[in-house]
């Protein structure tokens, strides 16, 4: 085929699959101009029609087909479609599309363009013709893309309901990438959520029983932009000798909302302030300040990722600002923790790990801030005030906190800030410097802090931070900070606890004061086949104790042909002895098959400085059609050191079901035994019902796709829409473009799916609604159809119903597959040709609805001539 001209603002001319795959192989074509250009159309557009030759057609008797059906393509009636709108391949989310027929000709259905239309699009209506400025504001309401805007084009795709407009750059509007106009970000709809995740854990050691329970909440309700949250926990403890006891922490409550003019979230009640400048610290209060995630993806930050070594079915307890925001139970080896729920951006995370044994270590992931670096003219600020908020200890002092950030240029950027609290005061001014090897900044802050039993003490404190982060993955991620403090300056969470001390005329002398602090934070992919690598640690002195404190946790990993090997170091301090522990642990895994359910070995190999040597070997895979359950069994033998030798063996298996993750461990030792059971999951309740998810984030979607049963949601593994039509989509980035989409695999046969894909970019916290919507036209049907003769039907004939519907084409062998069939029994016409002899009728019957089994339904029938 050779088409006279080629259109790509036209509707799309789709060839159904049996003219383009068979007609097109084996028949001509003849392209001619289907239609003169009308007035109103750019000159020298045509359309091109497809004239299909049926020579290569051969039917019984020498019967010609008429195949002139195939020659136009699907083209769209006039009228509203609410659509995705691409420009330049970037979803801007969804808009009214106006289709409207191009003078008389009712195929020639073009998409209608308008000021507005323009404006959301991000053409910058200054560069445009003078003539097509004069075409919009005549108000005709209805304007080709060609006709504005030179080299331009537009096609609407009915199929998936979605406008694909291309514009040159030169005519555009000039914004970051994954950028999206905030006036197309959606607070989702009213809704109650909560977030769940509990577990419980026991162990008997050297006659010794404990078991701890834990149930962490995120509890919310969305009205508007306006988000109710509590954050808490539940935990149990008892065992060794000690009665059982029960304490809920609250971690916090607040209201919060954006306000997108200002790209900010204010905040009432309890929250943590960002730790850019100052210390983080906790508060109970109000906070207005910029939000990162209104940003582009280009100009967003990161999320910490926890690393360790368990040597048993150990428990996990994390813990930020004195609260408990994350506790799970992981299986023996190294371990990666990725899904925290983050209750503040600064703060020092301490990870905490209790062995089956009972014995417990604990890491600190420091938290390096970013150097404050920003875009000429972006402006970043934070106004906090309120009560100082730490579980820790009583004294809760009131404090006002303010920093502002500004982009003086390309290379510079000054920063600043004060915090006022009772009997504390402290100042810090900074500048940051961009440069191709990342971000360096220098600040000094003055803090100043009044005593009763003690003299005032007054200082100085000098950081010097670097940062390089590769946006918007963060696969390369490196921060570093140094800061050095004089012997007076205090913090100003060690300035409330030191005030609360001298208030009782307790002394300090327990609590070191840090000199200088080394912070190192790193995660780096190397070239393609190197693998990659990651560190965190920190190295802290004093002014009052000697000695110094140093802890970190590295790894590198690479794959060579299948094979995975790696090797993770550590340093930590054991909660036991007191003292620190440093290991390194070697790992090799590797595929035992190649199906998609083969298992994996892995063997490791971990030393301590204790002079302990432990050996593991794990077999670990997944089952199920969507991976859903997941396993481990895992054989250790420790010896050396001051421990005896122990021979121990766990399994440890979770399952993703349609409504909660379940997970399940037990171990065995020489001296101990261990079991422990967890559930996680989510729950959104709103007008349309009550939904339950298996995994559960901050930001959520809520599909709604009725009959659709089963189709898979590729947005999550193993998700799929349930009983009820429902589905959550968890862990949706904030302010962004996100695409949902559906697979319709599975779905009954008379189950369609209007469109499968959809875009949504949702503000902070919402729970918005995505309506897939779905079309139950009748049964789908294999007709074998013969002629009196018991010929088969010719190759190609349409099938119809009384009104001149399609149901189909016939195939080979007379086979039609026929779709939306309503009634089990019925007349339909056959039709190969334009004259009297080439069509016929035909009577169906299929069994009932109840019979007949799921699926696609067989029958015959037989074509008679039309008197």
């Amino acid at each position: 085929m050779k088409p006279v001209s080629r259109i790509p603002h036209s509707i799309p001319s789709r060839l159904c699959q049996v003219s383009a795959v068979v007609l097109s192989m084996f028949a001509g074509a003849v392209v001619t101009p289907a239609m003169a250009t009308s007035t109103d159309a750019p000159v020298g557009v045509t359309i091109a029609a497809v004239e299909f030759n049926d020579t290569f057609l051969h039917s019984p008797d020498g019967m010609r087909l008429d195949i002139s059906r195939f020659n136009q393509g699907n083209f769209a009636t006039p009228g509203s479609y609410r659509a995705d709108l691409y420009v330049n391949d970037a979803w801007l989310g969804r808009a009214e599309v106006n289709l409207r027929a191009i003078g008389d000709d009712a195929h020639n259905v073009q998409p209608c363009f308008d000021h507005d239309m323009l404006e959301r699009m991000g053409v910058d209506l200054a560069k445009l013709p003078p003539e097509a400025i004069a075409r919009l504001q005549d108000g005709s309401g209805c304007e080709q893309i060609p006709a504005l805007i030179p080299a331009a084009t537009a096609t609407f795709d009915t199929g998936e309901q979605r406008l694909d407009v291309s514009i040159p750059q030169l005519y555009m509007r000039r914004s970051a990438r994954g950028y999206v106009d905030p006036k197309y970000w959606d607070n989702g709809i009213p809704a109650a959520r909560l977030q769940y995740n509990a577990n419980a854990y026991h162990s008997d050691s050297a006659g010794v029983s404990y078991t701890q329970g834990f149930v962490g909440l995120d509890a919310g309700l969305n009205l508007g932009p306006w988000r109710f949250h509590h954050n808490g926990n539940l935990s149990y403890s008892s065992g060794g000798g000690q009665p059982g006891a029960t304490h809920y922490q609250a971690v916090q409550t607040n209201l919060q909302r954006s306000i997108n003019e200002i790209k900010s979230q204010l905040t009432l009640g309890d929250a943590f302030t960002d730790g850019r400048m100052f210390d983080s610290f906790g508060f109970r209060g109000v906070q207005l300040a910029t939000d990162d995630r209104m940003y582009p993806d280009s100009q967003r930050g990161y999320a910490p990722t926890i690393h360790g070594i368990a040597n048993s079915n150990a428990r996990v307890q994390i813990r930020q600002n004195g609260n408990i925001i994350y506790e799970t139970t992981v299986a023996p080896g190294a371990f990666e923790i990725n899904d925290l729920y983050p209750t503040g951006y600064g703060g020092d995370i301490d990870v905490v790990v209790t062995e089956a044994d009972g014995s417990q270590h604990v890491s600190r992931v420091p938290f390096a801030p970013m150097a404050n670096a920003l875009r000429p003219g972006v402006t970043r600020y934070g106004v906090t005030a309120g009560q100082f908020r730490n579980t820790s200890i009583s004294s809760k002092p009131g404090v006002f906190q303010a920093t502002i950030q500004h982009g003086l240029s390309n290379m510079f950027t000054a920063y600043g800030g004060a915090l006022v609290s009772e009997g504390y005061w402290s100042a810090l001014a900074g500048l940051a410097m961009s440069t191709d090897f990342g971000a360096i900044g220098l600040d000094v802050t003055q803090a100043s802090t009044h005593l009763t039993s003690e003299p005032d003490r007054s200082g100085q404190s000098i950081r010097l931070s670097y940062s390089k982060l590769v946006a918007p993955t963060n696969t390369n991620l490196t921060l570093a900070a140094y800061r050095y403090s004089t012997r007076g300056y205090l913090g100003f969470s060690d300035a409330v606890i030191l005030r609360d001390l001298d208030s009782r005329g307790l002394g300090f002398s327990a609590v070191g004061t840090v000199r200088g602090r080394l912070q190192v934070m790193l995660n780096q992919m190397l070239s393609a086949g190197y693998g990659s690598f990651y560190l965190s640690g920190s190295t802290q002195d004093y002014w009052n104790r000697d000695g110094r404190d140093t802890q970190f946790q590295a790894g590198y990993s690479n794959i060579y042909r299948g094979v995975s090997y790696g090797i993770s170091a550590a340093r930590q301090l054991s909660l036991n002895t007191g003292k620190w522990d440093n290991r390194v642990m070697l790992t090799l895994t590797l595929p035992l098959g190649k199906s998609p359910f083969a298992p994996y070995s892995t063997t490791s190999l971990q030393k301590d400085s204790q002079g302990a040597t432990t050996l593991q070997e794990t077999l670990s895979g997944t089952l199920g059609a969507d991976h859903a359950l997941s396993y481990s069994v895992s054989a250790n033998h420790a010896s050396g050191g001051d421990a005896p030798t122990n021979n121990s063996a766990s399994l440890n298996a979770s399952y993703i079901s349609r409504m909660a993750t379940l997970s399940g461990n037990v171990s065995k030792g020489t001296n101990y035994t261990q079991a422990g059971v967890g559930i996680s999951g989510g729950v959104v309740a709103y007008q349309g019902g009550v939904t339950f998810a298996p995994r559960f984030g901050d930001t959520v979607a809520v599909i709604e796709a009725k009959d659709a049963v089963g189709a898979q949601v590729l947005n999550d593994t193993g998700l799929r829409i349930d009983r009820w039509g429902h589905a959550v989509v968890s862990n949706l980035t904030p302010f962004s473009r996100n695409e949902i989409n559906l697979d319709p695999k599975g779905l009954p046969l008379n189950v369609e799916l209007k469109s499968t894909m959809q875009n949504v970019a949702p503000t902070a916290g919402a729970v918005v609604k995505v309506l897939f919507e779905t079309d139950n036209p009748g049964r789908a049907v294999a007709l074998r159809i013969k002629l009196p003769d018991g010929s088969p039907l010719p190759f190609g004939a349409e099938v119809l119903d009384d009104n001149g519907r399609s149901f189909g084409t016939v195939a080979q062998g007379g086979l039609a597959i026929l779709r939306g069939v309503k009634d089990d029994s019925g007349t339909l016409l056959a039709k190969w040709g334009a004259g009297p002899k080439d069509s016929c009728s035909l009577s169906y019957a299929l069994p009932g609805v109840d019979a007949a089994p799921a699926g696609l339904v067989q029958a015959g029938a037989e074509c008679r001539p039309n008197p």
